[in-house]
């Protein structure tokens, strides 16, 4: 019989809702950093514009990312995410690399194998996953000392620009730009980065194509094997979160919120749930669905609406909105981690922390955890 090892946080979903934080990228903008801020002295001769490339800002400003970890915490955020969305070599060479399809080329395998290799490419994904995680900790650390609360450290996985279901060339349905070895060895190289700076969590979040997911799932599982972390009692848990469209299907995959939940529980994640999407008025019955096939936690952290850029913050849902909708999800039983994505800022969260404080979070099964 395999001792039994519960994570801190496990404690925590089982008599409340945990938070987790906002949108990283909607309140970067509300600081007005310009394309001379996220170069800093490091990128100040990239060819390429980089303002969209918010991982760059925990290296460039620091101490914007730090108050912005901070503001979600005091807002009361229970987990706060690395600012890694798009810390793998793959999505770093949107900005760095030129695209062969400007001189009559193609992105293909053999394009993406010299990205994978690439040593510059994978010294940066490795410094943004690092700093991150690293300065994620430190605030959490803090703020978790100042309120003898604790707070916990997810490491951010996006989804990639890439995808391994589909192919971009409608007169090919074989081809594929990536080969699933390349992806997994991309996400273990960030995976090692993030364990390395002091996540206490892993998050594979919107999750639009389920096998790059999957590519990612398994390079955490050979990371915790190759790294010797299973046997020392050090592995961490596991974080699952999807997109999914008006049909309730992941985006690109075209899963259901079952088939999706089938495709991954073999995984024994810590939570499943959805995330970005439509906006929280339109997620009910895919996260209800999710709650009822699901045996573990249920996390839930919607856009703030649809897109509008006539609004503030870019989409249309105040804080106020977020926080009646993820008050209706509780009511319903259907969460265990709710929080906000893009549109939602330090305030969103906070009113959501203080909707939902004292309501009974999903009832969890009850599960062997194997240290």
């Amino acid at each position: 019989m395999k001792k039994v090892h519960h994570h801190p946080l496990e404690a925590i979903l089982e008599h409340r809702i945990a938070i987790i934080d906002g949108a990283m990228g909607t309140t970067i903008r509300t600081y007005g950093m310009t394309e001379n801020d996220i170069r800093g002295d490091r990128f100040q001769h990239s060819t390429k514009d980089l303002l969209n490339n918010g991982d760059l800002f925990s290296l460039t400003q620091p101490k914007m990312i730090g108050d912005i970890h901070r503001r979600f915490l005091e807002a009361g955020a229970d987990i706060i995410e690395t600012n890694t969305f798009g810390a793998t070599s793959i999505t770093q060479s949107e900005f760095f690399v030129d695209d062969p399809r400007e001189h009559g080329g193609r992105k293909d395998p053999e394009f993406y194998q010299k990205i994978i290799v690439d040593a510059s490419l994978n010294a940066l994904a490795w410094d943004i996953n690092y700093t991150s995680a690293q300065q994620c900790r430190e605030w959490a650390d803090r703020v978790a000392s100042d309120t003898g609360r604790q707070r916990f450290v997810a490491g951010a996985i996006g989804p990639l620009t890439v995808s391994l279901s589909n192919s971009p060339d409608a007169d090919d349905a074989g081809f594929r730009v990536v080969t699933f070895d390349q992806v997994k060895t991309a996400y273990a190289h960030q995976v090692r980065a993030l364990i390395a700076g002091g996540v206490d969590l892993l998050l594979v979040e919107t999750i639009f194509d389920s096998l790059n997911a999957k590519a990612a799932l398994v390079a955490i599982r050979e990371v915790f094997d190759a790294d010797g972390l299973t046997a020392s009692g050090k592995e961490l848990p596991v974080m699952i979160s999807a997109a999914v469209g008006r049909g309730g299907e992941t985006l690109i995959s075209a899963q259901t919120t079952e088939a999706f939940w089938n495709a991954v529980k073999h995984v024994k994640p810590l939570s499943v749930g959805l995330n970005c999407s439509l906006g929280p008025d339109l997620m009910y019955p895919f996260l209800s669905e999710l709650s009822e096939k699901a045996n573990v936690a249920i996390s839930c952290y919607p856009n703030a609406g649809l897109p509008n850029p006539l609004s503030e913050t870019g989409f249309d849902l105040g804080p106020d909105d977020m926080a009646r909708f993820l008050g209706d999800f509780a009511r319903g039983g259907l969460i265990n981690i709710a929080g906000g994505c893009c549109g939602n800022t330090p305030e969103h969260i906070a009113a959501i922390a203080r909707a939902l404080e004292g309501m009974h979070p999903r009832e969890l099964a009850h599960r062997e955890v194997a240290a």
